[in-house]
Parts: C-alpha cells; sequence; structure tokens
C-alpha cells in the first residue's frame, strides 16, 4: 500500500527491452469456459514434485459456478489484461514454466491468473489475506484443468495461511508474484532449496517492496524482483484512484456513517494517503494529515490538509485510516485519548498499523460484531471505539478491494513484467528491479486506448529538439 518510506532509488538499466507493443484495436479475448470438474482429492497430479493431498484446498467446490459469474463480470472491465491473454495465448511467453504466487483471491486475480495459464504457465496461488478470499472466485480457478491449483479459504487462520503459502511454492516455483511479501520470505526461510530454481519474481505492494529492499540490502534475497507497484502508471491508478475510493467505500459499508463534516485523520501521505485524503475532502470531511517525512507533510500542506502529529490528532478525529506500510502507527496512547465512538481503519498492507492488542487491554468488554466488520470496544471510561475489519485492510474486508478497471493496470504490468522476467533469465542480480518504462508506457497506452482517449505525438522538429543540446532557447 503506501508507507511513509524514502522515494526508491533508481536501478541500473535493464539489459532488455519490455515486451513487443500490444494493439489497442485487438479484440478482448472470449469469455473463458466453466471446465469440467477438477479431479478428485489424492488423484493422480502432474508429473511434476507435488505436495501431498488435494491437487487445491478450497471451501466448497459448489460454488463454482458462482464464481465463474463474477469472474466474467471483472473481466468485462479489464480490456488491457484481456488484450495481454490473447497475446499470451499466441505467443507461449511462459510455456513449461511454474508460477507461484500469493495473492488477494478475488475476480481481479483470477482474470490474471487465467491470463497467465494462457501463456502456458502451470499455476499455484495461495491466499495473501484470508479475511479478503472470495470463495466463490478459489472454487472457479480450482475447477477444471490441473494447471491452476488454489489454497485459500475465507477466514482461515495464522497457521493455515502459512501452509497454503507452503504448498503454492513446494514444487519449486520458476517465478513468483508476492503482494506483500510472505511467498518470496517463506521461500528464503522455509524453503531454501528451492531458490536455485527461482528466475525471478514480481513484488505488488510498495510494503513488500520496502521488505524485499532490506533483504537485498543484507545479502539475502536470492533472485531478482520487480517492483510492479513502483511505476507511474500504477502508483496513479491503482494507488490513487483505486485505494482512495475502495478505502472509503468499506468505511461506509461497515460503519454507513456521513463523511461530511467528520473529522477524518489520515496517517501517511503516500500515493494511498494522497487518495483517501483527497476522496475524504471530497466528500466533506475536514481532513487532518500525519507523517513523518517532511516532504510529504509539506505537500499536504501546500494541498490545504492540515498536518499535526498523531497524539494531537487523535483527540480531534473521528474516523482513523492509516496508509503508511509500518506498525503501531495509532497506540494504546492515541487511544486513551480518542473521541467517544472514534472509528479506526487500517488501509495499509499488515494489520500491525493500528496496535489491536492494545485496544484488547483497554477494552473492559467487546462486541465483535456491532454491524459487520466493526468491532466495539468499550473502555472503563464510558467511551466505545470502533476497530474497522479487525484492523485489517479495510477495503478488502469491508468491501471489494479496488475496482476491475483499477486492477486492469496492476495486473497488465504484473503479467508483462512476469513475461519480461522469463526471457531474461539470469540477466538480472538479485536485488530489487523497476519495471522497464517501455512497459509502463504501454499499459498506459492500452488503457487510454479503452476509454477512447488520444493524446498527441513528438513532431519530428520535437524529437530532434529534445535530443539535441546544441539548439539555444
Amino acid at each position: 500500500m503506501a508507507p511513509t518510506s524514502p522515494t526508491s532509488t533508481a536501478t541500473e538499466p535493464v539489459p532488455r527491452s519490455g515486451p513487443a507493443p500490444l494493439r489497442a484495436s485487438d479484440p478482448a479475448p472470449e469469455p473463458e469456459s466453466a471446465g469440467g470438474p477438477g479431479p478428485a482429492p489424492g488423484s493422480a497430479r502432474a508429473p511434476e514434485p507435488e505436495p501431498a493431498g488435494p491437487r487445491s484446498d478450497i471451501a466448497d467446490p459448489g460454488l463454482a459456478e458462482a464464481g465463474d459469474v463474477r469472474i466474467d463480470w471483472a473481466r468485462r472491465a479489464m480490456p488491457v489484461l484481456g488484450l495481454v491473454a490473447e497475446r499470451f495465448a499466441a505467443e507461449q511467453p511462459l510455456r513449461g514454466m511454474t508460477v507461484a504466487a500469493c495473492l488477494h483471491v478475488t475476480a481481479e486475480s483470477a482474470v490474471l491468473i487465467r491470463a497467465l495459464r494462457d501463456g502456458g504457465a502451470r499455476v499455484l496461488l495461495a491466499a495473501s489475506n484470508p479475511l479478503s478470499t472470495q470463495d466463490d472466485t478459489a472454487a472457479a480457478l480450482a475447477r477444471g484443468p490441473s494447471d491452476i491449483s488454489v489454497f485459500a479459504r475465507a477466514g482461515v487462520d495464522r497457521d493455515t495461511y502459512y501452509a497454503h503459502i507452503r504448498r503454492a511454492v513446494e514444487p519449486g516455483p520458476d517465478l513468483v508474484i508476492d503482494d506483500g511479501g510472505d511467498l518470496v520470505n517463506t521461500l528464503h526461510q522455509d524453503c531454501p532449496g528451492l531458490l536455485a530454481r527461482v528466475r525471478g519474481g514480481c513484488e505488488s505492494t510498495t510494503s513488500g517492496v520496502i521488505r524485499l529492499r532490506q533483504m537485498a540490502a543484507a545479502g539475502a534475497l536470492a533472485f531478482p524482483v520487480v517492483a510492479v507497484d513502483d511505476t507511474a502508471a500504477k502508483r496513479i491508478v491503482d494507488n490513487g484512484c483505486g485505494t482512495g475510493q475502495s478505502v472509503i467505500d468499506g468505511i461506509l459499508r461497515a460503519t454507513n456513517t456521513l463523511l461530511a463534516g467528520k473529522t477524518v485523520v489520515v496517517a501517511g501521505f503516500g500515493a494511498c494517503g494522497q487518495g483517501i485524503a483527497s476522496r475524504a475532502r471530497g466528500l466533506g470531511a475536514q481532513v487532518i494529515v500525519t507523517e513523518i517525512d517532511p516532504v510529504r507533510a509539506l505537500d499536504a500542506v501546500l494541498q490545504g490538509f492540515r498536518v499535526l502529529p498523531m497524539l494531537t490528532a487523535a483527540a480531534l478525529g473521528e474516523i482513523f485510516v492509516t496508509a503508511t506500510g509500518s506498525r503501531d502507527v495509532i497506540t494504546g496512547e492515541h487511544m486513551t485519548v480518542m473521541r467517544d465512538g472514534a472509528m479506526l481503519a487500517n488501509a495499509g498492507h499488515f494489520d500491525v498499523e493500528i496496535d489491536v492488542r492494545a485496544l484488547d487491554g483497554l477494552a473492559v468488554s467487546v462486541r465483535p460484531e456491532v454491524r459487520p466488520h466493526a468491532g466495539e470496544y468499550a473502555l472503563a471510561d464510558g467511551r466505545r471505539l470502533l476497530l474497522l475489519a479487525e484492523g485489517r485492510v479495510v477495503n478488502l474486508v469491508a468491501a471489494e478491494g479496488h475496482p476491475a478497471a483499477v486492477m486492469d493496470v496492476a495486473f497488465g504490468l504484473q503479467a508483462l513484467a512476469l513475461a519480461w522476467l522469463a526471457a531474461a533469465p539470469g540477466a538480472l542480480a538479485d536485488r530489487v528491479h523497476e519495471v522497464p518504462g517501455s512497459i509502463d508506457a504501454e499499459v498506459a497506452r492500452l488503457k487510454l486506448a479503452s476509454l477512447g482517449t488520444q493524446i498527441d505525438t513528438l513532431t519530428p522538429g520535437q524529437r530532434e529538439y529534445l535530443a539535441s543540446w546544441s539548439q539555444g532557447s
């Protein structure tokens, strides 16, 4: 999501160009067929070494038809990924490769997984957040050919969550996709014998990229990873627009509150925090921003937001949203001065931004679901604080995450970056790399074309002028 970390440093020039441009006029692929039922638990599997037991671990195979309806609805709003899937089907850039992915198991993710399958990959998918898992989507992906395995059930505990990730990596992936760094971390800590096979991976969150840069700095990262989150197109569409809208959506679904006139405190003014703050203000809220980065704090002030330390803001806010990627952003100290009825929501990647243990310790009683995805904590002095989505990512737990049109850009980048990695084995250093600019620009062009938007191009004279140092002003 949007940590308050320094801007990422540039990487050295990449050795290969991005994939060949897609034609914006190309038609999107036809809807996927549902396929027949998958093999029964314990049946024969692909010849590659596999974990024991069923091909997938899902809640209810009977939900597959409903999942296919949900996936098809998302696919209609994802024209960029549709074009990528069509190209992948023709070129087979991932043929013979195994891809292990740890993503939110939603309809939008399913469109990406099927695009990778169309590109020739065998895909093993684990959930990156049990509370965002759509069991019908998982069932739809698990049904049919054995080239997609799914290890995801809504609401599983921590042990099962990590067991699912281990199941996804046990066959030995050639490529990986991560959402927060847990899959990459599991590979390095629990399955080091598989690292030599991994050609590279993609990380889709800023929080995960921070962890990967720390691994690389310590010399622990064993393969190259592309920071798919760190592109101009994704920051604009995914972080700013997608997170901004979907976080407000999650808060409203969980509380049915009126934002107009309320004081909303947004912790973190990165791309996600900016999106949340601007949309809350657009709905009539008075917005306070908290920051640790002086440049971002200055940006917030110059955009007209009030900037305060969290302890000062805690006594003023009615709704609090964390979007930093760090931990202990809202602590027990802050909770002790909050207003009665204050609402706490997290929009960062992990559930450590709000100190839920401290809140438990302060409470004399808890109503876990005073509303769906809203728990009420009664304090000794009579005040009540509302924790949304158990402190997990509110837009994915209480709402449906980003709209499919937003994920179209993010997953288009993801798919093309993965194909780029597949074509460049051994050519990249074991560290975090930027997405090639050609891929970012191509996805932006395709998205603009799908919106019916045309842009200008440079004339020969302009190109010559911009390429020359000898022409005066």
